[in-house]
């Protein structure tokens, strides 16, 4: 059941992604011949306001074949009035970035109905104390609650991680203990820890760990407006920020996942309730978002950078070299989801 789920999140996630283009491309006067979810052998379809709508086989992308545009065969033109071809490349590239655009509405609103809901966040419980650090030297303690620091009320374990890593001296903590409130002070070291990417890095800590506790954000509606764009920005940075480390070789290759994470992570969040599956949906429609904005020719982005190209130049890129381009952008697309599959057995193996 929790595999059908992750099925249905990832092609609803497509959906709406080629729907942004289905729409924008409309707008612009462009027929649509096929709307597809999925690749491959064609299961089922039915033909609607002009358009073949189909589901194919491998349900691993989906995508929009516009009069006029085929990337299996750039040479493939139209120059009718409802083709792509005669749109302006102003025209287009609005086309092109309606797609990516829908995946980042689509987790704005996502994380929208999960503020409504009453998100579970971190309390400050603590939970492990370290030997030999500023925690344990002020003897701090398993379950103690962290109120305050220097004053300012503390309702959040990343608020509390956050005033530590910023602070400048000495710090003097509000504690609770079971009915009784304690005033420690202390000085926070810079110390070794491993972030998100699980890269080593140096910040300042006290030596805590999270004792797991969590308490439900109850937001307004201004709230919950800040929350889901606060979490949109945040999911879009760090999914751009991972892409620049794999890049420049930061973090390792091993690390990238494919098809088979996403349908497990999916899965294992779907167990956790609809809240999980609803976090998940958001941060991976926003990773469609970002990834189909890349310049690799295959690529929502690489047609815009050849969009760019004739708008600034008056000129289309020539059409031997856009072949070669785009015959590179899907031996680059297949090679990253061929090193995510590997990795992908590879865990599971593990």
């Amino acid at each position: 059941m929790s595999f059908l789920i992750s099925l249905a999140v990832l092609s609803a996630l497509i959906f709406f992604h080629e729907l942004g283009h289905y729409f924008a491309a409309r707008a612009m006067g462009v027929r649509i011949e096929v709307f597809s979810i999925g690749f491959g052998k064609k299961i089922a379809s039915f033909n609607r306001w002009g358009s073949e709508w189909r589901l194919a086989l491998i349900p691993l992308g989906g995508y929009v074949r516009m009069k006029g545009q085929d990337d299996s065969d750039p040479t493939k033109k139209s120059y009718d009035n409802d083709s792509y071809n005669v749109k302006t490349p102003l025209q287009k590239i609005f086309i092109l970035l309606a797609g990516p655009l829908a995946n980042f509405v689509l987790a704005f609103f996502l994380y929208f109905v999960i503020a409504l809901g009453g998100p579970n966040i971190l309390s400050a419980v603590i939970g492990k104390v370290v030997e030999n650090s500023p925690a344990h030297a002020a003897a701090l303690e398993t379950n103690d609650t962290i109120r305050s620091i220097n004053g300012v009320e503390i309702t959040t374990w990343e608020e509390m991680a956050k005033f530590i890593e910023l602070s400048d001296g000495s710090l003097k903590l509000e504690v609770q203990r079971g009915k009784e409130i304690k005033q420690i002070i202390l000085t926070p070291k810079i110390t070794q820890t491993t972030n998100i990417f699980n890269e080593v890095i140096e910040k300042k800590m006290i030596g805590i760990g999270s004792a797991g506790v969590t308490h439900k954000l109850n937001l307004g509606i201004s709230e919950t407006l800040s929350y889901a764009t606060k979490q949109t920005i945040f999911a879009s940075t760090l999914i751009f920020s991972g892409l620049k480390k794999l890049l420049f070789g930061e973090v390792p290759a091993n690390e990238l996942g494919g098809v088979i994470s996403i349908v497990k992570l999916t899965s294992d969040a779907s167990e956790a309730g609809w809240m999980s599956v609803l976090f998940f949906a958001a941060l991976i429609s926003v990773n469609l978002g970002v990834l189909n904005l890349l310049p690799i020719p295959a690529l929502d982005g690489g047609h815009i950078m050849f969009n760019l190209y004739e708008f600034l130049f008056r000129r289309e890129v020539n059409e031997a070299i856009m072949i070669k381009l785009t015959i590179v952008g899907w031996v680059i697309l297949f090679s990253l989801m061929g090193l995510g599959l590997y990795n992908d057995i590879n865990r599971l193996i593990g």
